[in-house]
């Protein structure tokens, strides 16, 4: 069995999460799906958008670089496939995450972070 590549989900930067959920929900018709003081995730039909808390600063992790979202089907055979290309450590693969996610990331040399995820309901 192979993994499924299904969709990219973009993750945009927030400077407030709960003012972005509200802007989201009033002005482009988008409903939560998850969301705490960090993190956020709307949807509109068949439409997935992440919000991420980003300082901006030089403290921030995600400093000059883009964030995306990888949705695919069967996440295993994948995530096996990178742990022997040396991409991830073997205990890099989170499972059940509060946002019903199984999921696995890493940086790429621009430092745009690759986050490969399925959902956990699902699978």
């Amino acid at each position: 069995m192979t993994t499924e590549l299904l969709s990219i989900i973009p993750v945009l930067p927030s400077a407030n999460i709960e003012r972005d959920i509200v802007w989201y929900k009033e002005k482009v018709g988008f409903e939560i799906y998850f969301s705490d003081s960090m993190y956020a995730v709307l949807y509109r039909e068949n439409i997935c958008l992440h919000l991420q808390w980003h300082a901006d600063t030089s403290e921030d992790p995600l400093l000059g670089g883009s964030v995306i979202r990888i949705y695919v089907k069967n996440i295993q055979p994948l995530f096996t496939e990178l742990v022997n290309r040396g991409t991830v450590a073997q205990d890099s693969l989170k499972i059940n995450t509060p946002w019903k996610t199984n999921e696995f990331g890493f940086f790429d040399l621009n430092k745009n972070a690759i986050f490969i995820m399925e959902d956990s309901l699902n699978s």
